[in-house]
């Protein structure tokens, strides 16, 4: 429930369109609802704007499947990070509107499609083919945050010529998100080129010495462009969610 929701059953309920009994079941479980394994954040939308977003990995396929089936009575749109292919089926299986993207790992349900509450658009970026599982991470969910989200992949600092066919783009663009792992360079490149925020996602692509995104996320760490912010290591999901949070037209009431 977020907080056009609850605005909206407050006037049903001060037009006589329903009880307060019934009203007060639908916020009976605020703030949260415990299960053995988890405590189910669903006064979170109200706080934040977005419901809590279930982290899959080292989770079972039934503790996320029963953490879904809790906010799903609730919410428009829930988010699953790092669900691999076999826990999606079996998610899948029971909750058929869940749709699962393989290449991001992501599971998302979603009973309506989120309004657009970005002021601009959000461009994701990617150096190499390799890193697009991460950006992918990023791009769905800034999206399903209620963003105008754009991407344009494989445009590495070994062919700069490839980045600097989108300039348009990229100068357009309200907040970008560039994913880039090796050396890490990308970017900067990116950042020297907007007077827009860049949140760089270093990934654990490379060989021995890139030490598992380690070498990345010090060049990013970094940089001497002044515009860029730096996430962990492979977290798309935390770029994504800051880009969304920075694009978002504020409302107060």
């Amino acid at each position: 429930m977020d907080k056009s929701d609850l605005i909206h059953l407050l006037n049903e309920v001060a037009a006589g369109k329903i009880g307060v009994v019934a009203a007060g079941k639908q916020l009976f479980d605020l703030p949260y609802e415990t299960l053995d394994y988890a405590c189910v954040d669903h006064h979170r939308s109200l706080r934040k704007g977005f419901p809590e977003v279930i982290y899959g990995q080292d989770k079972t396929a039934d503790q996320i499947r029963g953490i879904m089936e809790k906010m799903i009575v609730r919410e428009n749109v829930v988010l699953a990070t790092r669900v691999d292919s076999s826990k999606a089926n079996q998610i899948v299986a029971t909750i058929p509107a869940a749709r699962y993207h393989e290449d991001a790992r992501m599971l998302i349900w979603q009973n309506q499609k989120p309004a657009l509450s970005g002021r601009g658009s959000i461009l994701v970026i990617s150096a190499g083919t390799s890193d697009i599982p991460v950006a992918k991470e990023a791009l769905l969910t800034a999206q399903a945050m209620g963003n105008q989200v754009e991407s344009i992949f494989d445009v590495g600092v070994a062919g700069i010529h490839r980045l600097l066919d989108h300039r348009e783009r990229i100068q357009n663009a309200a907040v970008l998100i560039v994913v880039a792992g090796m050396e890490g360079a990308l970017p900067s490149v990116v950042a020297g080129m907007v007077a827009r925020p860049v949140i760089a996602v270093p990934t654990s692509v490379g060989y021995g010495a890139s030490l598992g995104g380690l070498t990345a996320l010090f060049a990013m760490l970094n940089s001497c462009s002044s515009n860029v912010a730096v996430v962990n290591i492979d977290n798309g999901f935390g770029a994504g969610y800051m880009a969304a949070m920075i694009n978002r037209d504020f409302q107060d009431g």
